[in-house]
């Protein structure tokens, strides 16, 4: 059972999360002591592996462990990551954030951000054909993935580097097919059902901070953050991906974008905050937008991340004075060179590996938080309970900000996640602030 599927609009592929990025452990009743285990389930991009390394405390150590069900999405997890992972010497905050949030959320992004994915490609293409013992980097560790899907790996981040044909994929044309394929015969009023999907929809369930004429251009050509000016033409190719379709009986990977064309990449990063000044309304209009609180929470992770560097080179204050370069050869930064964080490692485990980790004496009763997006939570089984620590806490993303699916299916899928939730032996957390993003379960108890 998954949102995802049923949803057109939500596309195959979970290029980002249906919800905020969360400390997961600030999520429960009992915050680990020490060293945590997070195991995150189809989360499609590493917001919540920013956000709680940013509330650590100094002496508290992570361990993230991923799994998705697209080598494509790791392959796009890990760019983001190594992007995060740049030290402010080779690339300014502000630039960072900049690259950061256009190979994120646009399909087609600037000269200069297409220079910078490329570098990091052929890093990571290295990092993952070299490394087969030991990580190259503790963040970046892709050494318990199968070979074959290393290999895939490699294969991916080769074809960002290199136009695979004489033809290369029109990200507009593809974005279009999308739209159209969606849409069908309102495809010639397209205009106003963005703008009701934006206002009775998204602004209904509280996400006022998206702005129209931002959400209207993100919907019409697939382009969410336009930071400074410039020609966003070039292709994004960390979000294309196959597609298998049946032509005349016989199965036919089709390449093109296939993922959200709907909810945006704006509820990752951009409709909750901290800084109350960015929520600020004018006679009942926002005054900022979710592309500026975007850029601010993914500027401030930045600055979380350099803090747990074993030699901090800069501090907020020179970030925030520093303008950003425009330089191409800042941006050739190798994995040895990229940012070592104090206590913190992210591994990514096989595609399959829900049904092998109960198997493995390691993982028995390891994990202090478990995460399911809502597109996997079909894969959330009984044996769950084996890897789960005595204190674990089970978070679950709901459907809320799939925006294909009506109340009555949005309130099923989250009873659908309860019933699964309890015949893997978890129950609701009660003492929790309720809560219509994320469902928060502990284990039963005996």
């Amino acid at each position: 059972m998954s949102a995802g599927q049923a949803s057109e609009g939500a596309g195959c592929v979970t290029w980002w999360g249906f919800s905020p990025a969360r400390d997961l452990l600030k999520t429960g009743p009992v915050r680990p002591e020490q060293a945590a285990n997070v195991l995150l389930v189809g989360s499609g991009d590493p917001r919540h592996i920013l956000k709680t390394i940013a509330g650590l405390q100094n002496e508290e150590s992570l361990h993230v462990w991923v799994v998705e069900d697209s080598m494509e999405v790791v392959a796009r997890q890990l760019l983001l990551l190594y992007l995060a992972l740049i030290p402010q010497e080779s690339m300014g905050n502000n630039e960072k954030t900049e690259i950061f949030l256009e190979v994120f959320g646009n399909s087609e992004i600037r000269c200069q951000t297409d220079e910078a994915l490329k570098s990091v490609a052929s890093q990571l293409s290295l990092g993952v054909t070299e490394t087969l013992e030991k990580a190259a980097h503790p963040c970046l560790n892709t050494t318990l993935l199968k070979f074959k899907e290393r290999d895939e790996l490699a294969r991916i981040f080769k074809s960002w580097t290199q136009p695979q044909s004489s033809t290369p994929i029109l990200m507009s044309k593809a974005w279009d097919y999308r739209v159209r394929q969606h849409l069908g015969t309102r495809y010639d009023s397209k205009k106003g059902s963005f703008d009701w999907d934006l206002s009775m929809k998204l602004h209904e369930k509280g996400c006022g901070i998206i702005n129209k004429q931002q959400y209207m251009q993100w919907r019409e050509r697939g382009v969410a953050f336009e930071m400074r000016e410039g020609v966003y033409q070039m292709t994004n190719p960390s979000l294309l991906s196959s597609r298998v379709f049946r032509q005349k009986g016989d199965k036919v990977a089709v390449r093109g974008y296939w993922g959200d064309i709907v909810s945006s990449p704006y509820l990752s990063f951009g409709i909750e905050t901290d800084d109350k000044d960015l929520l600020k309304t004018q006679n009942g209009q926002h005054t900022k937008t979710a592309q500026d609180v975007s850029f601010a929470n993914v500027s401030t992770l930045f600055q979380s991340l350099s803090s747990r560097r074993g030699h901090p080179t800069f501090s907020p204050s020179d970030a925030e004075a520093e303008e950003p370069s425009t330089q191409s050869d800042q941006k050739s930064v190798s994995i040895k060179d990229l940012m070592h964080l104090k206590g913190i490692s992210v591994t990514f485990l096989p595609m399959d590996s829900l049904q092998k980790l109960p198997q493995k004496q390691k993982y028995s009763h390891f994990f202090n938080r478990i995460y399911f997006s809502a597109s996997l939570v079909h894969q959330l089984g009984p044996t769950l309970r084996q890897i789960a620590a005595p204190d674990a806490v089970l978070v679950v993303e709901l459907a809320k900000y799939i925006l294909d699916l009506n109340k009555k299916q949005e309130a099923g899928f989250a009873e659908k996640v309860s019933s699964i939730a309890l015949k893997a032996e978890f129950e609701p957390w009660q003492e929790g602030k309720s809560d219509d993003v994320h469902a928060v379960f502990v284990p039963q108890k005996k």
